[in-house]
């Protein structure tokens, strides 16, 4: 798709540019980890070992404390591709390294999060047989598209994630709510390819927190399409490219975590506070406790706007 400039009503076309190195992309990105992939910079060449023989690009820490590979292509390969699938292995089988590297560039108390290792692969564009391989594979690997324009601009778009999956609006729900539906299928996912679900959080609770649960759940899954449900060891993240709610579920509430500034919230609600400062599990600054279904109508429209705040 074109990219157009605007100035004074007048449109002039932004013609597309190229890094002159690889490793020009990568500095890029290695400096701008946190606004772009929302990740923490742990080793940039980080080495294999003599018998691997290999030298992982990026090696970063997702939002929810998780291994994250980044390999980089100024052209489209295949090889970037067996290459990623490489160092997905090589990693599963070196907690240790990861944990050495993480430690000496972020700090000793960190707890990683093996459950689920994000390999992501940028490149220009992808061949069909490439996006054919990666849906063989099955691996979790994310295929990202980017573009750089002469004025500065750079796209930077998902085009295929392993674990993410597509309703039509045309296939038949059976009567059901195709929201709902939708969730099934993604949990469905989530239990074939993480280690914690979203019934290890419901279980043992009461039935009318499960039914507040449902509600926001319901809620926060029907903004978009593009938003993805996952079950993490002390919380449940809602997410697109990264993510903009984090849930808990207590005895009597259920606690969201948004990604907003609470400094900017021009007036707090009571169900909200600001935990820049305390400490919690959840990624969000911004806190909101939801008791009833009306503490929950009278603030959710702050979850529409985490949402926007991550440009969903």
């Amino acid at each position: 798709m074109p990219i157009f400039e605007i100035k004074k009503g007048v449109t002039k076309r932004i013609k597309p540019t190229k890094f002159k190195l690889e490793k020009d992309l990568q500095k890029l990105i290695e400096s701008n980890l946190k606004t772009i992939f929302n990740c923490e910079f742990v080793a940039t060449e980080f080495s294999t070992g003599n018998l691997h023989s290999g030298r992982i690009d990026t090696l970063a820490l997702s939002e929810d404390s998780n291994p994250v590979i980044i390999e980089y292509k100024k052209v489209a390969s295949s090889e970037l591709i067996n290459q990623s699938l490489y160092y997905l292995h090589w990693i599963k089988d070196h907690k240790g390294d990861f944990q050495v590297a993480v430690n000496k560039s972020l700090g000793k108390d960190i707890e990683i999060d093996w459950s689920d290792i994000r390999v992501i692969c940028l490149a220009p564009e992808y061949k069909k047989y490439d996006l054919h391989a990666v849906q063989v594979m099955g691996a979790n690997i994310e295929l990202w598209q980017y573009k750089i324009y002469e004025n500065g601009i750079l796209n930077i778009e998902e085009i295929y994630r392993t674990n993410s999956t597509r309703t039509s609006n045309n296939q038949d729900t059976n009567g059901k709510n195709p929201i709902m539906v939708e969730a099934g299928k993604k949990a469905a996912i989530t239990r074939r390819t993480a280690n914690h679900t979203i019934e290890q959080h419901t279980e043992s609770q009461s039935k009318n927190i499960i039914d507040l649960f449902n509600q926001i759940r319901e809620y926060i899954i029907g903004l978009d399409n593009s938003i993805e449900e996952a079950a993490k060891k002390n919380y449940i993240a809602y997410k697109t490219s990264q993510n903009f709610v984090c849930l808990q579920i207590y005895k009597n509430k259920i606690s969201l975590y948004l990604k907003l500034n609470p400094k900017e919230i021009k007036q707090m609600p009571k169900q909200g506070r600001d935990v820049s400062q305390i400490g919690h599990f959840g990624t969000g600054d911004f806190e909101l406790t939801i008791k009833s279904i009306q503490d929950f109508e009278d603030t959710k429209q702050l979850i529409d706007k985490a949402l926007q705040n991550i440009g969903g």
